[in-house]
């Protein structure tokens, strides 16, 4: 694809500079190297303008270019005053949990004034996927996108683009999030919700104090703009539409799927969809809106993020048309959009659903409240998985599992709970019998694992999307209310489900996911709202290795921080 300008382009001079030559020469060197600096800056884009932790001095982060096959290299250095990680969420990073991220999980954080070089091999990937830190909540301002080109000479399944452009979504507060959160704490409560929604960092007309923090997208009449979509929020679902305008969703997570034309997307934390739309209206400025889905019990969210699409000429002062975004507790939508969500499943993509499973899991998902007598209010919110807390070790599990360290964890987590109930009947408020612990699941090399994840009504119903390090899975099956093991299966589709990282379980109901554990190491599997994850609402898969070298973890690199 040949860029007609570098104004559609994010960031400065030199990554537009850097990304003209990655395109125009095939001969490109295989390697990409790039430099983030964690340093901590007023970006003055909101009320209460604050300094915020970023990357090289950016919000968001500046985004990776690399083509499937290329050698990537990022040197992170850490000048702010948090320990940080970060993880380069979708990349299945093949024997090399190293360079995964998550704190205390594939490494130990990189501590203030140290830094680690991040060494990744794209393999067989090709879209859109991003990076955000992985440690605390510093990813509410540590974010950015990955764009994975295909291998040269090879097409998009769909039709050429004109341009392109990338849009995150993400969370902003007026406050630093983590005093926010370290207050909650103190008090065994949440912290507050964030002050604002964001596109590309900015969020638009409609919040206080947003004087030219709007982003705007130029258009021509006519031409069609492929549109990479990233949720970099820390705790919403978010619906997603252009006043006027149609999108065809081509893509999701990395992974092209069968083209369909939707008015709105739904898109959880940690996925991405990559639609086209066609400048095809008249020329006028048209809302891009983004808000909250909430179909739970839970505090209605009125924060509705907005950019802008004006179409080339049409002078500033024209006031924009807004979209019509789905009702903030539309569930039938949010049902049958996901339903529409396939595989492309073609000889050249093909979607290798496994048919026979070695392992069948089901994890139910727990929020409770347990006692804490070093809160304020002398209890705390928890989450849980088959009732088990995770806890967080000290030093990192890939490490431990690497060297045989002993009485860092232990491998029994359940594959199923212990107690069986009507998951997702009258409300709850036991937990269960929860324990706490680092228990990981061990799973052969190369077996198939089918995964029933299942919503309870333990506290409140909501929705939770799920993301898996290491690994694509294929989501073969979703309903709601309880998973039923004698009918369910019956209805899964094996033939061209979609396949992703991160998966939306929906609120009152169920997901099953497929996927061959081809991967050795120790991958993360957690909740990707923040406010769960913190509550404990994870777990990690010990795979085992293979039979040979190749099928075995990679010794670790020589600059491992250490705890």
């Amino acid at each position: 694809m040949e860029p007609k300008s570098c104004t559609w382009l994010e960031g400065h001079l030199f990554s537009c500079l850097l990304f003209l030559i990655f395109l125009c020469h095939p001969t490109f060197a295989a390697v990409k190297t790039y430099q983030f600096d964690i340093q901590v800056k007023n970006v003055s884009r909101l009320c209460n303008s604050k300094p915020i932790v970023t990357v090289n001095g950016l919000f968001p982060g500046p985004t990776i270019y690399v083509r499937d096959g290329d050698q990537l290299l990022v040197n992170v250095t850490n000048h702010a005053q948090y320990n940080m990680s970060i993880h380069w969420h979708g990349l299945k990073q093949f024997r090399n949990g190293w360079a995964d991220g998550p704190a205390y999980i594939t490494q130990c954080p990189i501590k203030t004034g140290n830094n680690y070089v991040y060494n990744i091999t794209i393999t067989g990937q090709r879209g859109t996927l991003w990076w955000h830190a992985h440690i605390l909540w510093l990813r509410a301002t540590v974010y950015g996108a990955i764009v994975i080109m295909p291998k040269q000479g090879t097409q998009f399944p769909f039709p050429q683009p004109y341009l392109e452009q990338t849009l995150i979504l993400g969370e902003w507060w007026n406050q630093d999030v983590e005093t926010l959160v370290n207050q909650g704490n103190k008090l065994g409560l949440p912290p507050p919700p964030s002050d604002a929604h964001t596109i590309n960092g900015k969020p638009g007309p409609l919040f206080p104090c947003s004087d030219k923090n709007t982003y705007a997208l130029e258009v021509e009449q006519g031409k069609t703009y492929l549109l990479r979509i990233i949720n970099a929020a820390l705790n919403d679902e978010l619906f997603f539409a252009i006043a006027g305008h149609n999108m065809t969703v081509v893509e999701i997570d990395a992974v092209y799927t069968k083209p369909f034309i939707t008015n709105a997307i739904l898109i959880a934390p940690g996925q991405t969809t990559n639609v086209l739309v066609t400048a095809d209206q008249a020329p006028n400025r048209y809302f891009i809106g983004a808000r909250a889905f909430m179909d739970a019990p839970v505090t209605v969210d009125n924060k509705t993020a907005a950019a802008i699409l004006q179409y080339k000429g049409v002078p500033n002062t024209v006031l924009p048309i807004f979209p019509q975004l789905p009702a903030q507790n539309n569930t039938d939508f949010a049902l049958s959009y996901n339903g529409k969500l396939k595989s492309l499943n073609t000889p050249q993509y093909p979607a290798n659903v496994p048919l026979t499973i070695d392992r069948h899991l089901f994890y139910t998902i727990g929020l409770g409240i347990n006692a804490c007598t070093t809160c304020q209010n002398g209890t705390q919110l928890t989450a849980s998985l088959n009732n088990v807390t995770f806890v967080m070790p000290k030093i990192g599990l890939l490490q431990a599992h690497y060297f045989n360290t002993p009485g860092v964890y232990r491998t029994d987590f359940p594959d199923k709970p212990q107690t069986t109930f009507n998951y997702t009947g009258a409300p709850l408020t036991a937990n269960l019998g929860t324990s706490l612990g680092t228990r990981l699941s061990k799973l052969a090399f190369n077996s198939t694992v089918e995964l029933v994840l299942q919503d309870t009504n333990l506290l409140t119903v909501e929705s939770h999307p799920f993301h898996l390090h290491g690994f694509n899975f294929f989501v073969v099956g979703s309903g709601i209310g309880n998973f039923d093991a004698k009918k369910d299966p019956a209805k899964f589709n094996l033939v061209d489900p979609p396949e992703r990282n991160t998966i939306g379980v929906p609120t009152g109901g169920w997901a099953a996911i497929r996927f061959r554990a081809d991967n050795p190491g120790v991958w993360f599997m957690h909740c990707h709202l923040e406010l769960h994850t913190m509550w404990g609402l994870k777990m990690a898969f010990v795979v085992e290795n293979g039979k040979s070298i190749e099928q075995s973890v990679l010794p670790p690199p020589a600059d491992l921080p250490t705890c």
